[in-house]
């Protein structure tokens, strides 16, 4: 399974308006650009605003989406996000009562949000979240709930247990070794709780673990062992130079380290790679056509799928600009690709500046024989060669049907 797609939120609105902004079209714009994947933000100050309150309302409005999803053959984890702990400090996530400070200080950094994360207060509040036997319940009862309700709704693949989780430094240490020491004995202890909570409600889906956004800056992570047989490893793919505008500098190295740092992790733990989010803020400056090249490459030798920021129409991080168009470069997140191959695959890439796509697999004996492509919008030519034959879909799929045991090679062509 190789899953491409884009992350869906709506942070604008909460409570009788929480996720308004997300709509129908938004799936169907997705799969009609060849996109199977969507992660879904969704928040635990809407789901239970007051402790022991969980809102059927915001339930309701969930369900709607995924219904939506499941129109269109969209595949969807649901991802409980936070951004700088959540509305104590003007921002979304875990609830303002579970968020505790000790009367720490905050300032607010309106012009570098990610700044806040080093605020004393959001640190404390991160460790009372990790540590205080009462916040551990209620994060794992929220999951519970989230679980029990959509543990059976076709759309739903899986779990991100918490968007970009920090902590607190302590004296003396760096940002690195701070980031392992929290990965080692918060994140990955968290993890284990959560998932026996979703366990006891959904004994199928995935569950998405992310280290913290440090892992960006090339760092391996500290993360343990997480103790399900469907476990995803799921960090974020972003420079702090870009974050902040900035162009990407082909000379840096920047992608090879994240890509020696990234894999580590799943190699140790024998765990499948999709990377939650990933994007420029502004795509249109000199080098981020070659940064979208390079990037897509990398993520094709390492990972089995991703979700790009964010599926949405205007500037910024959007997709698409306000008529619908890919903004600039973006366009070259759609590609061909294989959703499911009914074998074990030999090879597989996309060669952007041909627009050639080559896929080498040894079909399966048993089970299904069907091979799914996706195809982006354009007008693109099959051939396969081996025992098989290749279906088109107008709804810009094709399925190759293989003769058990044999090997095949297919190839696409704009």
């Amino acid at each position: 399974m190789t899953l491409r797609g884009w992350n869906v939120e709506d942070k604008a609105h909460r409570g009788d308006e929480a996720l308004t902004a997300v709509t129908e079209q938004d799936f169907r714009e997705l799969r009609a650009h060849g996109f199977d994947f969507a992660r879904l933000l969704v928040f635990w100050d809407d789901l239970e605003p007051r402790p022991g309150r969980y809102s059927e309302d915001y339930l309701r409005r969930i369900g709607r989406v995924l219904d939506w999803a499941e129109r269109y053959g969209v595949r969807v984890v649901l991802d409980l996000h936070q951004d700088v702990f959540g509305p104590a400090f003007g921002h979304r996530g875990i609830p303002a009562w579970a968020t505790r400070t000790d009367a720490l200080p905050f300032t607010a950094h309106p012009d570098d949000w990610f700044a806040e994360y080093f605020e004393p207060a959001v640190q404390r509040a991160f460790t009372h979240l990790y540590e205080d036997e009462d916040l551990r319940r209620a994060q794992a009862r929220a999951w519970h709930v989230l679980a029990a309700r959509f543990a059976r709704h076709p759309a739903v693949l899986g779990y991100d247990l918490i968007n970009e989780p920090m902590g607190e430094l302590r004296p003396g240490e760096d940002l690195a070794g701070a980031a392992r020491r929290i990965e080692r004995d918060q994140l990955t202890p968290m993890y284990n709780r959560l998932a026996d909570s979703v366990r006891s409600a959904d004994p199928d889906a995935w569950l998405f673990v992310e280290p913290t956004p440090i892992v960006g800056e090339g760092v391996p992570t500290g993360l343990g062992r997480i103790d399900d047989p469907r476990v995803v490893y799921a960090p974020h793919f972003y420079n702090t130079a870009m974050e902040a505008g900035a162009d990407y500098d082909p000379a840096s190295g920047w992608i090879e380290a994240y890509e020696a740092a990234v894999t580590r992790y799943p190699a140790q733990y024998g765990v499948p790679v999709v990377v939650g989010e990933w994007g420029p803020l502004n795509s249109a400056l000199p080098h981020m056509n070659r940064f979208y090249r390079e990037a897509m490459a990398s993520l094709g030798r390492y990972s089995s799928g991703w979700a790009g920021y964010v599926w949405c129409r205007g500037g910024g991080y959007c997709a698409l600009d306000a008529a619908g168009n890919f903004r600039p470069n973006k366009e070259l997140t759609a590609e061909p690709y294989a959703e499911a191959v009914a074998g074990t695959v030999r090879s597989a890439a996309y060669d952007a500046t041909s627009g050639v796509y080559r896929l080498t697999y040894t079909a399966a004996r048993r089970g299904s024989r069907v091979t799914e492509l996706s195809l982006p919008p354009g007008r693109w030519r099959i051939t396969v060669r081996g025992k098989a034959t290749v279906r088109r879909d107008p709804a810009g799929r094709a399925r190759v049907l293989a003769a058990p045991g044999g090997r095949v090679s297919v190839t696409v062509v704009r």
